[in-house]
């Protein structure tokens, strides 16, 4: 009997336990986050209605926030034609407008959470694909010449919500405008579906002024998100698969979406479980439960795990500052010591945590915690990577995932609509309605029939920017007054050039011109990669280097020859900024840098060219060439054909650049002037300059593309220092092989081989009437391509390999060459001795491949 009592009693004071640690872990419990601003607008409607997460969204008809028209144009209420399984709340009634309207929201002091809910449907007489327009909250852009319509089907769903965060101020109200875009045919208009606005906890996304600043990741010092600044959510993501609806996220409402999407291939377990989270380290409300009892790792395989990273990519606008917010909770009691589990963390390839310790940050398993990082975005997406340190357990741990924008320096936070990153907008606010492509047509045309009377201003250009610089003014002042007052078709401005950048603008695009994004450097002064209208454009930006009076003189030719020239194959100048004496241009960004990078770069930044991809570029600054040369209605000489003069876009197309020595000179003339250009790519046994000086400059390029090395080699013997010199001995001791790239070997065709090396020849002759016309040379490549195609096709017939593989035809390797310290040359051999591809590895290059 004593015995059950006993049990009995024991069972009693377990229970008693269990309920006084439950007590004790609620009473420790933070209360869910109650707002002191929740307005919920259904716009359209005409009663009260209900979501389907039970939340009420009052009639925008009968509220007291709007909308405030600002002009004598109404706007009007509709439901939606269609239903494609949106939300019944708010998605199914809209108010439109093609004037601006207003919505003005008097809610508290503080931080605030602003969702604009978007349709994107024909309403009545309003096409979908027609509404564009931009939504502005204060000082702040929220939206720039925004389409629903694009975002829509970027997104495969014609409803979405758009986040923002921003800060009103004591003594202020929140205004919400709405403002139709311009265009020609004013048949654009302004709609919204919903609006939600929700009183932030204060600092949840923004920087305590007690707890420092966020790191900044690639820079030594840390980023402020301070009340200036507004935010828009790019992704929110439970890292585990499983999205949280916004009912179980309390008092906030926001939507945690599947992180699936977004993983790469790499292996990876989930981690679930159903113990209870501690809040000690964080507030309750700034994630869920669900976000830290669920989490992914790499799985127990050290192997694996070694090589390989847990790694997530996430699209996003570049040109924009993101703070990246990752979400860590150990949730297994198993992890309980610093140093048990440890990791490195990677934001787009840079380290932002070289020793993470989730312990180590919390003390215990179950312990919730963030950590927060900005990065600067200049591609368009962000990579998040964690790689595993040697430690007792060698994995990896990560619960969510929060990307927000930041706004720009100006309060913008819009981007490009999808579609429009590679089409021209519609017509936005400073949109010029009448006749902008006639007038740009117009202009070139002016540009092209004046190029006499542009020489004589240019001339008087020069003495003007030295007085002008005497005086303190702007360089480009007189040029633009001169043209003050006439219409565009007579201006020496193109229609795009006559945007005036500031030169604050310039600074911000280029981080006050740091040195980190210095991309090039030329005769006049630096080239830095920029970004441009909030992203929407990469740019490269010239700056004139005042001290020096040769630069000076090469600034202004190249920006009177850019001004004249329209070419698929030649860069082209975008924009200008004129302010403080500062002489700067801008240029479209060549993501693929120069020919020269490619060739015989030391950064190995590029993996090497292909044949067919060096031939096409080859034809490509022949046929950029070939316009200066004849299809202008003057002669046009370039005087500095190199590869590090020919630029590689996104999609590798040439684009000749640098016109700084450039002449030009009536057709079928020919000038006596001083040679210029660089060593190696000039012939300067004489002083007649012709078309035929490009096209001798550009037959060394031939060679650089065909052997990867540089046009002057110093450390070579004097016979084989010049790359054109070089190349002449080997074609008459018929040794062709000498110029070969490694990497090309067993890739050219024989008969396209041939061809290359004869059209190569022949620029380089020693008469320059015997040297063919760069519409010949283009003419020609055009038959290599040819070739290659057709044997490459042959070879595929065969079955031999998956790559077109030319080993019966043998290029021993002579390129420029050191033996190792162990091998020795031997003196008996001859010097044209072929070496065979069994013995590529002995060899230590000159080219691409190292960097002596």
């Amino acid at each position: 009997m004593s015995n059950v009592v006993f049990e009995l009693l024991t069972l009693l004071v377990i229970i008693l336990i269990t309920i006084l640690q439950s007590v004790i872990f609620v009473a420790s419990e933070q209360p869910a986050y109650v707002p002191t601003d929740n307005i919920t607008l259904n716009y359209g409607a005409t009663t009260d209605l209900l979501a389907n997460d039970g939340r009420s969204w009052a009639a925008d008809k009968t509220s007291k926030f709007g909308p405030f028209k600002s002009s004598h144009n109404k706007s009007q209420a509709y439901e939606a034609n269609t239903q494609d399984g949106s939300e019944t709340v708010p998605y199914l009634t809209v108010r439109v407008s093609r004037s601006e309207f207003k919505y003005t929201f008097p809610v508290t002091p503080g931080q605030k959470f602003v969702l604009l809910y978007f349709h994107a449907e024909s309403y009545k007489e309003y096409d979908r694909s027609k509404a564009f327009f931009p939504v502005k909250a204060g000082s702040f852009t929220l939206l720039k010449n925004f389409s629903a319509s694009l975002v829509a089907n970027s997104k495969g769903r014609n409803w979405f919500p758009r986040e923002f965060y921003l800060n009103v101020e004591d003594n202020e109200v929140l205004d919400l405008v709405f403002t139709p875009s311009r265009s020609a045919s004013n048949d654009t208009y302004a709609f919204i579906n919903g609006i939600e606005i929700v009183s932030m906890p204060t600092n949840l996304y923004y920087t305590p002024p007690d707890s420092g600043y966020v790191p900044f990741i690639g820079h030594s010092y840390p980023f402020p998100v301070e009340n200036d600044t507004a935010l828009e959510m790019a992704y929110r993501l439970n890292v585990e698969g499983k999205s949280i609806s916004p009912n179980d996220d309390p008092g906030l409402f926001r939507l945690w979406s599947d992180d699936s999407l977004y993983m790469t291939k790499n292996s990876y377990v989930t981690v679930n479980t159903s113990m209870p989270i501690n809040y000690t380290m964080i507030q309750r409300y700034t994630a869920p439960k669900m976000v830290y009892r669920t989490a992914r790792t790499m799985g127990p395989s050290l192997v694996y795990n070694e090589k390989h990273n847990l790694s997530w990519r996430l699209p996003v606008g570049s040109g924009f500052k993101y703070m990246v917010r990752l979400h860590f909770c150990e949730p297994q009691d198993l992890i309980n010591s610093p140093g048990d589990w440890t990791f490195k963390v990677f934001i787009n390839n840079q380290t932002a945590e070289e020793n993470a310790d989730v312990i180590m940050w919390t003390g215990h398993a179950r312990v919730s915690i963030f950590k927060d990082y900005v990065v600067f975005v200049s591609k368009e997406y962000i990579t998040i990577d964690l790689h595993p340190i040697h430690h007792q357990y060698y994995d990896v741990i990560l619960n969510g995932i929060e990307v927000f924008k930041l706004s720009n320096s100006d309060g913008n936070l819009g981007e490009p609509n999808p579609e429009l990153r590679v089409a021209p907008p519609p017509p936005s606010d400073s949109f010029n309605s009448a006749g902008a492509k006639t007038k740009k047509r117009s202009l070139l045309i002016a540009c092209v029939g004046c190029a006499a009377g542009l020489i004589t201003r240019i001339s008087l250009l020069v003495c003007m920017v030295v007085q002008q610089q005497r005086k303190g003014t702007s360089w480009l002042c007189w040029w633009v007054n001169q043209n003050e007052g006439k219409s565009t078709r007579t201006s020496l401005l193109p229609d795009e050039l006559r945007r005036h950048f500031s030169l604050d603008e310039i600074k911000a695009a280029t981080n006050n011109f740091h040195d980190d994004l210095v991309v090039g450097k030329c005769g006049f002064g630096k080239v830095f990669k920029g970004f441009i209208d909030e992203g929407e454009k990469i740019v490269a930006i010239k700056r004139l280097n005042l001290e020096s009076s040769q630069g000076i003189g090469e600034f202004l030719i190249e920006i009177k020859m850019l001004f004249q020239l329209r070419h698929v194959h030649l860069v082209s100048l975008i924009r200008y900024c004129n302010e403080k004496q500062e002489m700067i241009l801008l240029y479209d960004f060549m993501s693929n840098g120069t020919l020269s990078d490619h060739l015989y770069g030391t950064s190995f930044a590029y993996d090497p060219l292909t044949w067919k991809q060096r031939l096409e570029i080859c034809k490509g600054t022949a046929t950029g060439l070939n316009y200066l040369h004849i299809e202008m209605s003057y002669t046009v000489i370039h005087r500095d054909v190199k590869t590090s003069n020919i630029l590689l876009d996104d999609k590798f197309t040439a684009k000749v650049s640098d016109f700084g020595l450039s002449k030009e000179y009536p057709k079928d003339e020919m000038l006596i002037t001083g040679i210029k250009g660089t060593h190696g790519h000039v012939y300067a046994r004489g002083h007649k300059l012709t078309e035929k000086s490009d096209v001798y400059a550009f037959g060394v390029v031939l060679f650089e593309v065909l052997c990867a090395r540089k046009v002057v080699n110093t450390k070579l013997l004097e016979s084989q220092m010049s790359l054109a010199h070089w190349a002449k001995q080997c074609i008459a001791d018929e040794t062709l092989y000498k110029v070969i790239d490694p990497y090309l070997i067993g890739k050219i065709a024989p008969e396209c081989f041939k061809v290359f090396v004869e059209i190569a020849e022949s620029c380089i002759t020693d008469v320059g009437t015997d040297r063919p016309s760069m519409n010949g040379v283009m003419e020609r490549f055009g038959i290599t391509i040819e070739l290659q195609m057709a044997a490459d096709a042959e070879m595929s017939k065969m079955d031999l390999a998956s790559e077109c593989s030319y080993l019966d035809i043998v290029f021993p390797v002579a390129r420029d060459m050191d033996f190792n310290d162990e091998s020795k040359v031997d003196s008996d051999k001859p010097n044209n001795e072929k070496i065979t591809i069994p013995t590529l590895n002995k060899l230590v290059w000159h080219g691409r491949y190292n960097s002596k």
